[in-house]
């Protein structure tokens, strides 16, 4: 099942959820507000939203999938549910509508009937029996029951992403309208509060007015002005934190709880609960104060002995604390022009995985329908009654529609498994398919497996969603819809991989977990122990210098001073700061930080990096040729060679054909005619003028043309693609010759990225080893990993993008071994770095630039996708490097060393600075005549959080390795450059 919250959650939502029976494997991705968890039966789903939302959070099930085995998985896939929406009715159609559902008997199950014209949604499952029951005839039939027909379609509920959008935007604004009423309310408290009570002297005409008293007892009017200032901060402002503490303090306590007992009282609460006491105590203990002056008669001057300011203040100074309301100020403080400027960049472009993965798929699909089928024809498709008209792919008559068909554009959600549909050349299947008998395509799934060439497809082949059909017009039998398709397939690898959590952002929860029950225990003692010293006589009577309330009402001010200063906001703010510090830091450096703490995490304790091949430790653009040798016999000057080339290319769209027409434009242009182009071996034409036929392409091609070459150039072409080099060959047919004979051979290359050879030697020095995974074949692999330093044993190729992320887990594995017997990481280096946690798992890191690595990326314990990559690239991977330089990699690591270092470090003093002023907040400091006052010790903890930003701030030093600074001079006017172009 997957949830969605509203609030950030907590370690009690967590507890709550795993308490539930039946409950495991519970995941939660914190940046974009939703959950995952295995629950036993559908109706857990419900005790798990009751528990959420009992403690304190807005939760709604967004969807729940069966958990199936391999037998129940195939049961599934043969039957369909859809939910419709039937616009145009009334309400005496309901009753039509389900009569026509009724029509078809067993066959159909409704889930969920049409109750009003109000909710028109028809909710039902069927096993679609093509041709007599299919979607488009159920839809057909819903339409036909009035006249006009109604309007039936397809209803799709919001995306788990896109629920979580809108309720973050809703709690942004919920905290935000609070904090601004605080904010407006604490300039008069201040001024009132403070500035006239405490700062400006006795005998002041102001202070003098605000200090008399007013309608009841001796109440003086700045007391009635804070009152009425703190009250609607108090249940306003500060209400979040009230209603939060009730319900965990319910879900704590409430009946079938599984919290041990002793746990009840000793490890419970969160930073919520500590500010609701605090603020509370504040308030209710001035209202008391308030109740004793209203009973004392009026004096000269009031007594102003309430705690209302420290209300307003703490609670402004805690929501001001918020990191999703406070992140674009502090981008604003903390950030340089230039990384504000990057930033910017950043939430603009970091569109939603998901979403950018799901853009592949079409949105209509050229359904061929059998006139003898009997199907009733769909109720939104138009029929397409000379579709080979105008279609430049049929003007040669590649493809035709077969007798008694016609071809209907529908949506693609009108398909069902078995129907047979056209793939247009340019275009992407609608949905995975089957290539039908007789036919053979070209298909382009460099966005799926990274295969940069055109890959053929035969008659029973598969295609699949989100390739491009390069070659001809072909049919295809659909073979997966719906949830089942491979590019489906891919959305929920990535969405998996989304919804992990820093582990050293808990430390911060199970300290808070023991403090709160610490701090309220300090509080109560420290009441305690003045009141018994104030009432048995130890204490001097001039200690007592309030007028009302007596030593109770003392010894109070001393348990809120502890309640106040105490609030956990440094220890809350130790881990965001030093993170926000690091994406602005990254920023300057070329480097996009979308993963948060997790991410940098992980990249401090880097055991392993998996670059992909193309785009990655390759440029990926257009290939070039490289090299090129003309054979001696050759009858032409190599102009003319080339001119004949360069006209055979230009019948292609292939890259490598593109690289032969780039590297040949300046040569003598020839006239070819009778072209002839079989996809993934090569082209044929006829010369006029030079009196021959020309062949260009691979080597099979040559082979079955029965092309000479001569021991040479076999030789050249074997070293070129050890070398991972593409061979293309030329070769010609002369009149009075029978044979061809090659007379050029080209050798056509994607050039390494700069300084990837020095980025693997580093990496090997720091002990982190270099591993290569690609959809590309073995041969081409190895070679560029020998090209770039990486063994040919670390080389995993011809992956599935779907594959891939199952591969780390195996990797992990097999690492272990390497890991023991390699190089030992240089601790006391400039390269130093926080060891691994202790744990026996492998760090993982997924290096790559295209959708095809989207899953990788995102199930990577960090990925880094090459700013240059696919959208969808950009927004699975923990960070992008702007850059195309992998030498930022190297910045990469050593940065999120410091960052981590930063946020141990931030911890350690939050606590420290707790310790030393819990005490004095507890009067420890009293006997020599100083006094820490609430008000004075709100101010304390915000003090408390102002020291840790600027601890974090101190991140601004920072210098990147001498070895990366080539890199970083690089980035300023590429950076820019990329950012328009995209």
């Amino acid at each position: 099942m997957a949830s969605s919250s509203q609030q950030q959650r907590t370690p009690a939502s967590d507890a709550v959820t795993l308490s539930v029976g039946g409950v495991s494997d519970v995941v939660v991705n914190v940046l974009d507000g939703f959950a995952m968890a295995s629950v036993e039966r559908r109706t857990l789903a419900d005790d798990v939203r009751d528990g959420i939302e009992d403690c304190g959070f807005e939760a709604q099930i967004l969807s729940i999938e069966s958990l199936l085995s391999d037998e129940g998985e195939e049961a599934q896939a043969k039957e369909r549910t859809v939910s419709l929406r039937i616009d145009g009715m009334s309400s005496e159609h309901c009753q039509q509508v389900m009569s026509a559902i009724e029509l078809f008997g067993n066959s159909i199950t409704v889930i969920k009937p049409v109750v009003t014209p109000s909710d028109p949604v028809l909710t039902l499952s069927y096993q679609p029996n093509l041709p007599t029951l299919s979607i488009r005839v159920i839809l057909a039939s819903i339409a036909s029951v009035n006249s006009p027909p109604f309007r039936v379609t397809i209803e799709h509920p919001p995306t788990i992403e896109q629920m979580a959008r809108a309720m973050q935007h809703r709690e942004r604004q919920h905290i935000f309208f609070r904090l601004l009423f605080a904010f407006i309310a604490a300039i008069p408290t201040f001024i009132i509060g403070i500035v006239y009570m405490t700062l400006v002297k006795d005998g002041n005409p102001s202070k003098e007015y605000l200090m008399q008293p007013m309608w009841a007892g001796n109440i003086p009017r700045a007391v009635w002005a804070l009152f009425f200032i703190s009250t609607p901060v108090m249940f306003y402002s500060a209400s979040g934190y009230h209603t939060r503490t009730l319900k965990e303090i319910y879900a704590m306590w409430r009946p079938g709880s599984t919290t041990p007992y002793l746990e009840r009282f000793t490890r419970f609460g969160s930073m919520n609960m500590l500010v609701s006491l605090g603020v509370s105590v504040a308030y209710f203990s001035s209202i008391g104060l308030m109740t004793l002056e209203a009973r004392t008669p009026p004096r000269k001057v009031g007594s102003a002995t309430t705690y209302f300011d420290s209300v307003v203040l703490l609670t402004m100074f805690l929501l001001a604390g918020k990191p999703y309301v406070g992140y674009q100020l502090a981008l604003t403080l903390i950030t340089s022009h230039e990384g504000r400027y990057i930033e910017a960049y950043s939430r603009a472009r970091t569109a939603d995985a998901v979403s950018a993965l799901t853009s592949l798929r079409p949105s209509d699909a050229l359904l061929l329908v059998p006139a003898t089928s009997g199907e009733i024809p769909s109720a939104t498709g138009s029929s397409l009654e000379d579709p080979e008209k105008g279609d430049p792919d049929n003007e040669k008559g590649l493809l035709s529609t077969p007798l008694h068909s016609t071809i209907e554009k529908v949506p693609v959600d009108h398909l069902e498994v078995g129907d047979v549909v056209r793939v247009l050349s340019g275009s992407t299947p609608p949905a995975d398919g089957i290539i039908m008998p007789g036919q053979r395509g070209t298909f382009d799934e460099s966005s799926l497996t990274g295969e940069s060439r055109l890959i053929t497809k035969l008659p029973g082949d598969t295609v699949f969603v989100g390739t491009i059909n390069k070659g001809q017009p072909l049919h295809i039998k659909v073979d997966a819809i719906g949830g089942k398709t491979m590019l489906d397939k891919i959305v929920k690898v990535v969405r998996e991989g989304q919804t992990r959590r820093a582990p050293i952002e808990r430390v911060a929860d199970h300290i808070i977990r023991y403090f709160v029950p610490v701090v309220i225990f300090l509080s109560l003692l420290t009441w305690i122990l003045w009141l018994s010293l104030g009432l048995s006589g130890s204490l001097p009577a001039h200690y007592l210098d309030i007028e009302i309330g007596g030593w109770p009402v003392w010894s109070l001010q001393f348990a809120i001073a502890v309640f106040v200063v105490a609030c956990p906001c440094g220890i809350a703010l130790a881990a965001p700061t030093a993170l926000l510090v690091g994406l602005g830091l990254a920023a300057k450096f070329g480097i996009l930080a979308r993963g948060g703490g997790e991410a940098f995490q992980e990249m401090a304790q880097l055991d392993l990096v998996v670059f992909d091949k193309t785009g990655t430790l390759t440029e990926g653009g257009e290939p070039r040729v490289s090299d090129c040798i003309f054979s001696p016999s050759r009858p032409w000057p190599r102009s003319v060679i080339l001119g004949v080339a360069n006209e055979l290319e230009t019948a292609s769209s292939h890259p490598l054909a593109t690289a032969i027409r780039h590297f040949s434009k300046d040569s003598d242009a020839q006239s070819g005619s009778a072209f002839e182009e079989i996809a993934g071996k090569g082209l044929k034409a006829v010369f006029a003028d030079l009196k021959c036929t020309a062949i260009i392409g691979n080597e099979l091609w040559m082979d079955e043309h029965g092309a000479e070459i001569d021991p040479e150039t076999s030789q050249n072409l074997l070293t070129w693609k050890m070398d991972a080099k593409s061979v293309v060959l030329l070769a010609i047919q002369r009149d009075e010759d029978a044979t061809f004979r090659v007379v050029a051979s080209f050798a056509v290359m994607d050039p390494l990225r700069p300084g990837v050879s020095g980025v693997i030697s580093q990496l090997a020095e720091q002990g982190i080893s270099s591993w290569m995974i690609s959809g590309d074949n073995y041969t081409t692999a190895s070679a560029v990993a020998r090209a770039v330093g990486i063994p040919a044993d670390r080389v995993i190729a011809g992956v599935l993008p779907h594959e891939k992320a199952s591969k780390f887990s195996t990797l992990s594995r097999h690492i272990e071994e390497l890991q023991k017997s390699g190089p030992k990481r240089k601790v006391n280096s400039k390269w130093a770095r926080i060891s691994s946690t202790g744990q026996n798992r492998t760090i993982v890191a997924m290096v790559g630039d295209g959708i095809n690595d989207a899953p990788a990326l995102a199930v990577a314990d960090a990925g880094i996708a090459i700013g240059s990559g696919s959208d969808i690239a950009l927004s699975s991977a923990s960070f992008v490097l702007l850059s195309s330089d992998l030498r930022t990699l190297i910045t990469l690591i050593d940065l999120s060393a410091r960052i981590i270092k930063r946020v141990k470090f931030n911890f350690g003093w939050a606590l420290v600075y707790n310790m030393i002023g819990l005490p004095i907040a507890a009067g420890v400091i009293y006997p020599t005549g100083h006094r820490l006052d609430p008000v004075w010790a709100s101010l304390a903890m915000a003090l408390s959080s102002v020291s840790v930003v600027c601890s974090s701030l101190l991140l601004k030093t920072y210098k990147e390795p001498v070895q990366s600074v080539e890199a970083v001079e690089s980035i300023s006017s590429e950076k820019k450059t990329h950012l328009r172009s995209m």
